[in-house]
């Protein structure tokens, strides 16, 4: 069942970024010829006017096939034939539906859950973070300057940072704002701590709801951006990465640990994993490289600048390299997910 669940959540994720594709694509006037849901040989497929609505075999990816999109044809209904700013929106109009599903799925966690206030739970005794004078009870307001509206923000900021070097924080205690300065220390497992807890959920009204939500995605994006700068630097390997089949576990996984607790459970946790997948998507495909959305929107912008296009040959050969890298990354990664779940 939890397979089934995923694949679902999947689905919804992918088949909306590509409705995002189908929507401009059709506002600006462009003909889409296929739209379909997954990859490889179709399973079932039905026309609409122009368009083929197809389910393929493979339930990964999904497809929003315009026409001249990957080639030079300038007919009315071409991609081609349409201003270089109509070709930009309908281009990343895939990734910013991702972002508006992952808005709506934090709107619905955060009206039902509430928002994970950044108040300290509780602090170990003569632990780095007691011994700089924090305590139960105080409200973290900045972490080197960086204002913190929940407490995952704050976490996610000390994991990812795992330098050792001292951070500065802003508390507040009894509507006293306070400095200090913690030096974090290096645990058993080889990383730097505090030691300090949190994460107290509050329900909120209307408008809190709406900060909230938004501020949900905000966290979402820019730890996928911030993860994507470490794994370039160095700091976290490409076996650290987790492709379709890790996810599709940890989705299982989730589920059969929710389930016991009820179905609302187990649809809250699939709404916040949903929130994380379609944000990462965004974030992913609106990268600069060839065959993403991103690749493409470089070439656009730089057809914007100097007034005219990059020939449609050049622009093929990039993307077809670039989906060739992209291929082999994929499998690298695959075979690493298989091997995690056979060990």
């Amino acid at each position: 069942m939890g397979i089934i669940i995923a694949l679902i959540v999947f689905s919804v994720i992918i088949i909306f970024h590509e409705f995002g594709h189908f929507l401009l694509a059709k506002k600006n006037g462009i003909g889409v010829t296929e739209f379909a849901l997954g990859m490889g040989p179709t399973i079932f497929g039905v026309k609409r006017g122009e368009t083929t609505y197809c389910l393929k075999a493979l339930p990964i990816g999904g497809l929003c096939a315009m026409v001249g999109e990957d080639t030079d044809e300038v007919g009315e209904n071409s991609f081609n034939s349409k201003s270089v700013w109509q070709r930009m929106s309908v281009v990343a109009a895939g990734p910013i539906f991702n972002f508006i599903m992952a808005f709506v799925f934090a709107l619905i966690l955060v009206a039902v859950v509430g928002y994970d206030t950044p108040v300290i739970s509780k602090v170990e005794e003569n632990g780095p973070a007691w011994e700089a004078g924090i305590r139960e009870g105080d409200v973290i307001h900045s972490l080197n300057g960086h204002r913190i509206y929940m407490y995952k923000e704050f976490r996610t900021e000390v994991l990812m940072d795992n330098s050792g070097e001292p951070l500065t924080l802003e508390l507040e205690r009894d509507g006293e704002i306070y400095s200090t300065v913690v030096t974090p220390a290096l645990s058993d497992n080889g990383t730097y701590m505090i030691q300090i807890y949190g994460g107290t959920y509050e329900k909120t009204g209307f408008f809190e709801i709406l900060k909230y939500g938004a501020l949900e995605v905000r966290y979402w994006i820019t730890t996928t951006a911030k993860s994507l700068v470490q794994l370039v630097s160095g700091r976290v390997s490409v076996n650290d990465l987790s492709g379709p089949v890790g996810i599709v576990t940890m989705i299982d996984d989730t589920y059969n640990e929710a389930k016991s607790y009820g179905w609302l459970d187990v649809f809250l946790n699939m709404i916040n994993i949903s929130i994380l997948l379609s944000a990462n998507l965004g974030v992913m495909n609106l990268l600069p490289l060839p065959a993403l959305d991103g690749g493409r929107l470089v070439f656009l912008i730089v057809e914007a600048i100097r007034g005219k296009p990059v020939p449609p040959e050049k622009e093929g050969w990039v993307h077809t390299a670039g989906l060739v890298l992209l291929m082999v990354l994929m499998v690298f990664i695959l075979y690493n997910d298989i091997q995690k779940i056979l060990l």
